[in-house]
């Protein structure tokens, strides 16, 4: 069966508190409303993931978790990925070149700019900017997550909380 990837980008975040690292600030109050909205999209179009993976950062995690209980997924199937945090392209690309091929529909929480680069480097997207909470679904004709490369995937879905689209 063909692989596909939904990129989430995490949700709004909260810069109210300087004192902490960026690896741990939380989501605001908007970010608290929009993950929720933005899987009862997917929801509503059918899509859920058999498998979540997410950087380990707060904001990132947190997201995740908003995803997963939508989706109704089993703790099980949301795994933490640390080299999701900051990643280049390439970095990013490797993590997908890994992915469990028992899961053919994955999604990958992350950051900016590595989701905006990535999808742009696998559909050749002319996407200026991954918005937060934004989701994008790229389909690729193969069945081995090690094929993805360069320009194989068909963006086939982007949506974000300011969209309007439903």
């Amino acid at each position: 069966m063909a692989k596909q990837l939904i990129l989430v980008r995490h949700a709004k975040s909260d810069w109210g508190d300087f004192t902490l690292k960026d690896f741990d600030r939380p989501l605001n109050p908007r970010g608290h409303k929009n993950a929720p909205e933005m899987v009862e999209r997917l929801i509503a179009k059918g899509i859920k993931p058999e498998a979540v993976v997410s950087s380990p950062a707060l904001r990132a995690i947190t997201t995740a978790k908003y995803f997963a209980a939508g989706w109704q997924t089993d703790a099980a199937q949301l795994t933490t990925e640390p080299s999701i945090y900051e990643a280049t392209t390439n970095t990013l690309l490797r993590v997908v070149n890994q992915l469990d091929n028992q899961f053919d529909r994955i999604a990958l929480f992350g950051h900016n700019p590595g989701l905006t680069d990535l999808l742009n480097y696998l559909s050749e997207g002319q996407i200026s900017d991954m918005p937060t909470c934004s989701v994008a679904i790229i389909d690729f004709q193969f069945d081995d997550w090690t094929l993805v490369s360069r320009g194989t995937g068909d963006l086939v879905l982007f949506d974000y909380p300011k969209s309007g689209l439903d």
